[in-house]
């Protein structure tokens, strides 16, 4: 038989992804992969009970409906301080997974190398490897996950086609502040190179964080191919509802790559959302009440427990150290924190290009009540996971 692409040959199936299934066959409380277990917005759910006796169950534009890219247009344009043209700056995607493999797939070719901070979500060096590009990795430094500029300039002399920017970033909850921004962006204009970002904790950062969209910097929206999705926002990750906004000639060629990826993203849910993407400032607003209410409950559990763990800036994530377990294997610790404990993590190691084993992510999208028994069952983590020191 024919070998088979040699491109997934040091991949394995998403950690991430993994954990979730070990969560259910466990029934562990699932602080692993980062869905809401509460309802998205009423207002959402009654268009789209509407919408299933209407006529959206057909093919929609290619590159999005007419009316869900003009409400995405005015929202995002509203958020970033610059006119977005609906018809020529934005292709809809299943999803921002979809959005980010379109944008690398739109700018890279086989040969060239990509930039990707450390920690990462785990798809980034899986996009850059599928799209025939080297994975250039940069560290953040903890614990507030910074940046030394030096090592971040030895890498752009090798010369990237772009770097892949995560703000506010899974899993570190780092919002990267406008200084660093803009170093970043002279780098680009130096070398000559794009930024794809991912902003789809846009709308999820706790004061007195702010989040500055990279295309709004001087000079940048030529250079940036800017990727998201109404999932974390309006609490609807399953619903698969991306987009990248980028000048026109940028998505011209996305427009391509989406067309013979996916055809188009589903269209009674295209429908659907053009009603949250039409919400006022206030629901943004409290969004963000929401989820620092949740972050303060949750990291005030961690903290009555002396349990070690980072403090984010934005999303939705938070890293425990388990260094006191003595885990040569984050992954084993994973596996028992779910079987023995009842609470479900992703291992470190998933994240970091460095040998890192010593943390965990868990999220708080969550209820408080579930929350609070999340919290209520690490409370036994130290009696059922013996330390291995």
């Amino acid at each position: 038989m024919p070998e088979l692409s040699a491109k997934t040959q040091g991949f394995t199936d998403s950690v991430i992804r993994r954990m979730t299934r070990i969560c259910m066959e466990c029934d562990a409380v699932n602080l692993s992969q980062g869905f809401p277990d509460f309802d998205p917005p009423r207002e959402i759910l009654e268009r789209l009970a509407e919408v299933s006796y209407e006529d959206f169950h057909q093919y929609s534009i290619t590159w999005g409906a007419q009316n869900f890219r003009q409400a995405l247009a005015e929202k995002q344009a509203r958020f970033m301080g610059r006119a977005i043209n609906p018809e020529t700056d934005i292709v809809v995607t299943c999803g921002s997974t979809e959005a980010m493999m379109a944008a690398m797939m739109s700018v890279v070719n086989p040969g060239d190398k990509v930039i990707v901070f450390s920690p990462f979500y785990e798809n980034y060096g899986a996009d850059a490897i599928l799209s025939g590009a080297k994975p250039i990795y940069v560290p953040l430094h903890p614990p507030e996950f910074g940046f030394d500029p030096d090592e971040l300039e030895a890498a752009f002399r090798q010369r990237p086609k772009a770097l892949i920017l995560c703000n506010p970033s899974n899993p570190s909850g780092k919002v990267f502040t406008y200084e660093e921004l803009e170093f970043i962006a002279s780098l680009v204009e130096k070398y000559d190179a794009f930024v794809i970002t991912d902003e789809v904790y846009e709308h999820i950062v706790f004061e007195p964080y702010k989040h500055t969209y990279f295309a709004s910097l001087p000079g940048m929206w030529e250079r940036t191919l800017s990727c998201s999705s109404l999932s974390k926002t309006y609490s609807i990750t399953g619903w698969r509802l991306g987009y990248i906004i980028a000048p026109a000639n940028i998505i011209d060629v996305a427009k391509k790559v989406h067309d013979f990826l996916t055809v188009g993203a589903a269209a009674p849910l295209q429908e659907a959302a053009v009603t949250g993407l039409r919400f006022g400032d206030d629901y943004y607003a409290d969004l963000a009440r929401k989820y620092t209410n949740k972050r303060n409950l949750f990291l005030k559990g961690l903290d009555e427990l002396n349990i070690a763990h980072t403090v984010p800036q934005g999303a939705y994530y938070v890293l425990l150290d388990i260094s006191e377990f003595g885990f040569e294997s984050d992954l084993e610790f994973c596996e028992l924190l779910a079987r023995d404990v009842g609470v479900g993590a992703v291992p470190g190691s998933s994240f970091f290009r460095e040998p890192v084993n010593h943390l965990i992510r868990l999220h708080f999208a969550k209820k408080d009540e579930t929350l609070l028994a999340a919290l209520s069952r690490l409370e036994n983590m130290r009696a059922k996971i013996p330390c291995r020191k």
